[in-house]
């Protein structure tokens, strides 16, 4: 019998040496054998299904035998740096668990999902819960821009998984569940899951960067309930309380802000946070946030990013419709909402601002297109959506 390396196998499968390794050692691939620290896999073997899915009764009985370790949840996100240091951030942190999901989110904030869900996979069943609990959360997301919705809703039922763990275990644990857990859900406009705290009583046990990444899903919560006044105020606390240290947490609390400020016809003001985001954002290459949010952020990547930036706007885009494909096919069976999937990115934009009352003028004036341009986007939302009136075109927005 033919036999490959655990790095020739790795390149076979598209998947990283660490996983493929985890793979042999958790006994997931017949015949493979070891020698000595390496292990010789049948070259005709097959991949295993990644992640591995488990029932939910399972899934909690496995996080609740696991250890936390705080240093390893989400830990670039609470690492402060300058902008144009990301990565070099990364690379100054000593391997293991830490950095390993630390490069997964830069490549996940970088728009790079399928090195980010590589990267993690091998953490899926990781006994060290803030390494695991980072890794589900990330592999949730860079699936929905993969395409791998499957793989996406394992890793959501984890972390909810882990929440149902959390009643008997440490403070500590019960924290760092209802943080992922909450921004699992709230992030793709889902209810909250059964049994998760009040999001304000679990903020002071986060660490700062941490807590400014709840402070933006709190705000981003507020948003969805219509507060916007209220999302708004807690974007301007948190900042001025210093999340601004922390670059991925303070990206994502002023692309709230500028939700909030077009939802208030306060087109200045979400063009000052939408700047301040992308100062922040650029000399890292930290984008994948502005695609994530396009179609709440009304019109204001089109107004402010595409005269200046028109390549970075392009990959914005790109990221805007393989994170947004994703993001439906989760949220819209799941909430029985109707989000449109068959605009463009620009009719999307106009439409999202007819259905919040903005008058094609006013479109107009924000987009820097005539009002004809904007009647003829208007036009063809409605026809691709089979509807007639402007008012209905709200079912089909982002809520």
């Amino acid at each position: 019998m033919k036999y490959h390396t655990v790095r020739e196998t790795a390149k076979q499968w598209n998947l990283s040496d660490r996983t493929v390794q985890q793979f042999c050692i958790d006994g997931r691939i017949p015949g493979a054998q070891k020698f000595g620290r390496s292990w010789a896999i049948p070259a005709d073997a097959e991949k295993p299904q990644v992640p591995r899915i488990v029932r939910k009764r399972d899934a909690a009985q496995s996080f609740a035998t696991g250890m936390l370790d705080n240093a390893n949840l989400m830990p670039l996100m609470n690492t402060p740096f300058p902008p144009g240091r990301c990565f070099a951030s990364v690379e100054a942190m000593a391997p293991g668990p830490r950095r390993d999901i630390a490069l997964a989110e830069y490549h996940y904030f970088t728009g790079k999902p399928e090195a980010a869900a590589t990267e993690v996979e091998s953490y899926l069943t990781s006994a060290d819960m803030g390494a695991r609990l980072s890794a589900c959360l990330i592999y949730a997301y860079a699936n929905l821009s993969i395409g791998e919705i499957q793989c996406a809703k394992f890793a959501l039922k984890e972390l909810n998984a882990s929440l149902s763990a959390a009643g008997e275990q440490s403070a500590q644990f019960r924290t760092a569940s209802a943080f992922v857990a909450v921004a699992g859900a709230v992030l793709l406009h889902l209810p909250l899951p059964a049994g998760v705290p009040d999001i304000q009583s679990f903020l002071p046990l986060l660490p700062p960067g941490l807590r400014a990444f709840a402070l933006y899903v709190y705000a981003h919560y507020r948003y969805l309930q219509g507060d916007y006044a209220a999302s708004a105020g807690i974007v301007e606390g948190a900042l001025a309380m210093g999340a601004e240290a922390y670059p991925i947490p303070s990206i994502y609390l002023h692309l709230v802000a500028v939700m909030d400020c077009m939802s208030l016809k306060q087109a200045d003001r979400a063009r000052v946070h939408l700047l301040s985001a992308w100062d922040l954002a650029r000399p890292d290459d930290l984008i994948e946030g502005f695609g994530e949010h396009h179609g709440l952020l009304g019109g204001m990547l089109e107004a402010v990013i595409k005269p200046a930036w028109p390549e970075d706007f392009k990959r914005i885009i790109d990221i805007t419709y393989r994170f947004s494909a994703g993001w439906r096919k989760v949220h819209n069976p799941d909430t029985g909402h109707d989000v449109a999937d068959n605009l463009t990115t620009t009719e999307f934009a106009a439409s999202m601002l007819a259905a919040r009352g903005w008058t094609n003028q006013e479109i107009a004036d924000h987009m820097h297109i005539s009002p004809n341009t904007v009647k003829r986007y208007i036009s063809t939302a409605l026809e691709k959506l089979h509807i007639r009136h402007r008012q209905d075109l709200k079912q089909f927005m982002l809520r």
